[in-house]
């Protein structure tokens, strides 16, 4: 039963992680919904990890396997100074708002914001605020053309991406259609700006929750991780190539259900 819960858990963070949905919530709700234990705040950010390796991994087999192209063009992609720094500014905002939360609010973050109202509301609230994304005109900023302005904004909008419900991709995809972002390129960079977050979100819980790990067992953390990354690389492929030609209608009608569901049964 172990061995299942863990991959239950890797199942919905590693589909829910790049789908505007929020894999938070998912975790919380759906684990409630099927009578297992809500895996909390540090063991749901410790399997994310599993989310980051599987965008790396995701984005380098692209660079083994496009041939349309020259190894300098796609270098220049991802390695271009002018993203790199883009992505390091974007990550600002949510270091400053995430640690402030762990420093002076943790009791309101784990009683109130992963409440099941909590995470309803907010759900239907991201709904609306995706559907005003989804409507809005696309422009001609993308990944190679954007200011610093356009990540930091991007990166503001992260931010609440700690509150469950949010959804990170969901609100950084949503912040940069409104900024006039393509959608292709809004998908991406919402997922290349993923990479530290993530990444930080899972150490820093890693460090303060340290002693609690041991009580998961390793092999069972190893299949969730597992389980996470090659469920995270079927979601980033079926967004890139659901998004770009569907929008976000949807992912905004599931939010809504997804909401008033919670809510039919608090």
């Amino acid at each position: 039963m172990e061995y299942l819960k863990f991959i239950l858990y890797g199942l919905i963070q590693g589909l829910t992680e790049f789908i505007p949905v929020s894999s938070t919530a998912h975790l919380k709700v759906v684990s409630l919904f099927l009578g297992i234990d809500d895996p909390g705040a540090s063991l749901s950010a410790t399997i994310q990890l599993g989310s980051v390796v599987a965008i790396v991994w995701y984005f380098r087999s692209d660079i083994f396997n496009l041939r349309s192209q020259s190894s300098k063009k796609i270098l220049e992609y991802f390695i271009d100074k002018k993203l790199l720094s883009s992505i390091l500014i974007g990550t600002i905002p949510i270091i400053l708002f995430g640690g402030s939360i762990k420093l002076f609010a943790p009791y309101f973050f784990d009683n109130v914001l992963r409440s099941n109202i909590s995470i309803a509301l907010v759900s239907i609230l991201m709904a609306f605020f995706m559907y005003l994304a989804d409507s809005a005109k696309s422009c001609s900023i993308n990944i190679k053309n954007h200011n610093y302005s356009d990540s930091f904004l991007i990166g503001l909008f992260q931010a609440f991406a700690i509150i469950p419900g949010v959804s990170r991709s969901g609100v950084t995809i949503s912040s940069a259609l409104i900024s006039g972002w393509e959608r292709g390129d809004a998908a991406k960079f919402s997922f290349l700006l993923g990479i530290p977050a993530i990444s930080l979100a899972a150490i820093v819980e890693f460090i303060s929750s340290f002693n609690d790990f041991f009580s998961f067992g390793f092999l069972p953390l190893l299949v969730g991780l597992i389980t996470t990354f090659l469920s995270s690389l079927l979601a980033i492929d079926f967004l890139l190539k659901y998004f770009s030609s569907n929008g976000l209608k949807i992912f905004i009608i599931y939010r809504v259900i997804f909401g008033f569901v919670i809510l039919l049964n608090l």
